[in-house]
């Protein structure tokens, strides 16, 4: 009886000492990250049958076990995962916002544009006056600097976003290896253990499982023996057990500025989709380079371009102080092709703006599969051309015109072609001398005081495209034959007689325009001709300036300000979008951790109450024990 009651005495004094232990480790855990609270499962002995029944034999801890719920722990990393990419892109985007909507004016464009378009007002005003288009071309050099500067940002920006892809993927290959040891190290112990849960082990992992969704999107498969296996992007292996997968970066085939993520297999790099490498860190960050940041390189470059392509074609449609006609006032940047590394083809691809009214802010791929050719607006990843794809070139996309200029092209080649992504960082000033600013009209009119009828003759226009025909400036005499028709004589234009007359009508020769009004009466003449001394002529100024407030971009839907205000304010937009989204993430990933640390964290008043409990359970088996060892004292003096 004595031996019985010892036994179930040590039973319960072993079990309310595990009991203290493990409490003691929850409560020296508390602050620790990532620790589940564990506790003792306890069983009864097996009980010892007699003839008056069943008799307890005490009991026994089958086990420490941990309070982890595993639906949990996925809803709080998988609103870590979310919440890391909407930080990473919000701070990123940030950067954006402040450098383009910049109140001071010192950065962004608008007030550029504005100093600008305020030196041709200058111009018009006083259009044979020095300072005044002195001032004009120190305008214009401010605005390319501003376009630079804007430029320059962006690449210090990209450059960053480089930096951190190489290292977010320098640690989740650390994570990974941590984890694949870990997997061995658990197995290792529980095998030891026949089976029992190495519940710190366990806990070290799924805190390092979750700094790694922090930096991207995993998917945890745990296997039969306890490890895990964890998969990225489209089903790509990170971890297998013990076995550890690479990531890499490298510069992209098609953009030495870029770094793309490889994955490593077998010895080859091969690169990853960036939309299947979605949350975290590195989610946020290739998300805001392909959603944002090339966005506002493409758009501040069409702006340049767009710019710089009308102005220069208004511009040769002018004459300068020499008398000569326009030439270009800004250097207008060419599109990016760049073919990719893997091409096996030589071809070079030509591009050339034609239309710089039908740019976007897209990239495109070209592709050629044997027979077709293939190009894709990258912006929405819809095919472009003609039905979508062709066999021949030359073809225009978007106001772009494409052809082979040299070599060869291979199945399977393809080339990168980004339009607008060297404008503001190659935007120039083409003149330096003020006398090269075509104020004037090339052609001027007249009408002799002996014309006897009302007849009045415009001042005239050149026609768009610039000037390309050599007897522009050629004189033209408008004869009138009769109040209804007239006849033309001049180089170029063919002399023809008889011509209709319609008051207010067009009448072009020699790629220039005039109307005239009132009623012409016959002998009348009207004469068109060269601009001689023409430096107090305002005209072509006068249509420069007007280029402020036209709609020459997207169409002919929005003028220059307009186009850099939507672009402002889709970044604006974008900006207090992940604001908002990121705030209310954080929210959550706080109100997901309450409810996964109320069921798996350390409640110190809970382990207080434990440790009185356990410690009363330690003392009452102190005394079963002191209780068995005086009955076995009784016996003794009993037999003696």
């Amino acid at each position: 009886m004595g031996n019985g009651i010892f036994g179930i005495g040590l039973s319960a004094l072993n079990a309310a000492q595990r009991g203290l232990l493990v409490t003691g480790h929850n409560v020296s855990n508390a602050a620790t990250p990532g620790y589940t609270r564990q506790q003792i499962v306890q069983s009864t002995n097996p009980a010892q049958g007699t003839s008056t029944g069943f008799i307890g034999q005490g009991a026994k801890v089958d086990m420490v076990s941990r309070s982890y719920n595993q639906f949990l722990t996925q809803q709080v990393t998988q609103a870590k995962t979310e919440s890391a990419q909407l930080d990473t892109y919000f701070a990123q985007m940030q950067q954006i916002d402040k450098l383009l909507a910049d109140p001071s004016g010192n950065l962004g464009l608008a007030s550029a544009l504005q100093n600008f378009f305020g030196g041709v007002q200058d111009v018009t005003t006083n259009p044979s006056d020095m300072p005044s288009r002195q001032s004009m071309l120190s305008g214009a050099e401010v605005l390319v600097r501003r376009f630079q500067s804007l430029d320059s940002r962006l690449n210090e920006i990209q450059d960053g976003v480089n930096t951190q892809i190489k290292d977010s993927v320098s640690l989740i290959n650390t994570l990974a290896a941590q984890i694949g040891k870990l997997n061995a190290t658990i197995s290792q112990a529980e095998g030891s253990a026949r089976g029992q849960p190495a519940n710190d082990l366990r806990d070290q992992r799924d805190e390092l499982v979750g700094q790694l969704n922090q930096e991207i999107r995993t998917n945890v498969v745990q296997q039969g023996d306890g490890s895990y296996s964890i998969l990225i992007g489209n089903g790509q292996p990170l971890l297998v057990g013990t076995q550890v997968f690479q990531l890499a970066t490298a510069t992209s085939p098609t953009d030495a500025r870029r770094i793309d993520v490889t994955y490593v297999a077998d010895g080859s790099n091969t690169p990853i989709r960036e939309s299947t490498l979605d949350g975290g860190k590195l989610g946020g960050l290739l998300q805001f380079r392909s959603e944002s940041l090339d966005a506002a390189r493409n758009g501040l470059g069409r702006v340049a371009i767009g710019l710089a392509g009308t102005f220069n074609e208004q511009h040769r449609m002018g004459q300068d102080l020499h008398g000569n006609l326009g030439g270009d006032f800004f250097t207008v940047p060419s599109p990016s092709v760049a073919a990719s590394a893997n091409n096996s083809g030589s071809a070079v691809i030509a591009a050339e703006i034609t239309s710089y009214s039908a740019l976007t802010t897209s990239d495109y791929r070209l592709r050629y599969d044997g027979a077709n050719y293939t190009v894709t607006r990258l912006s929405n990843g819809v095919a472009q051309g003609a039905a979508q794809t062709f066999t021949t070139f030359p073809q225009t996309v978007d106001g772009v015109r494409l052809d082979i200029a040299s070599g060869t092209i291979a199945a399977g080649d393809e080339f990168l072609i980004r339009p607008t992504v060297n404008g503001a960082g190659q935007i120039g000033v083409a003149i330096q001398d003020t006398s090269l600013i075509a104020a004037a009209a090339p052609i001027r009119t007249d009408a002799p005081l002996v014309n006897t009828g009302t007849g009045r003759i415009s001042a005239g226009t050149v026609n768009a495209p610039p000037p390309a025909d050599p007897n522009l400036q050629q004189p033209v005499t408008l004869t009138f034959t009769s109040a209804t028709t007239f006849d033309v004589s001049g180089t170029g234009t063919g002399n023809p007689s008889g011509v209709t007359f319609t008051p207010g009508g067009t009448i072009s020769y020699n790629g220039w325009t005039v109307q005239i009004t009132g009623s012409p009466q016959p002998g009348d003449t009207f004469s068109i001709g060269p601009n001689t001394n023409g430096v107090g002529d305002n005209r072509n100024a006068l249509l420069l300036g007007a280029l402020q407030g036209s709609n020459t971009m997207a169409g002919g839907t929005i003028n220059y300000q307009t186009a850099y205000g939507q672009m402002v304010s889709q970044m604006g937009n974008k900006t207090r979008e992940l604001e908002v989204t990121s705030t209310a993430q954080t929210n959550l990933v706080s109100q997901t951790q309450v409810l996964q640390q109320s069921e798996s964290g350390v409640n110190l008043d809970e382990e207080a109450a434990n440790l009185l409990r356990y410690q009363q359970a330690y003392q009452a088996a102190g005394k079963i024990i002191q209780t068995a060892s005086l009955m076995f004292d009784t016996l003794l003096e009993m037999s003696r």
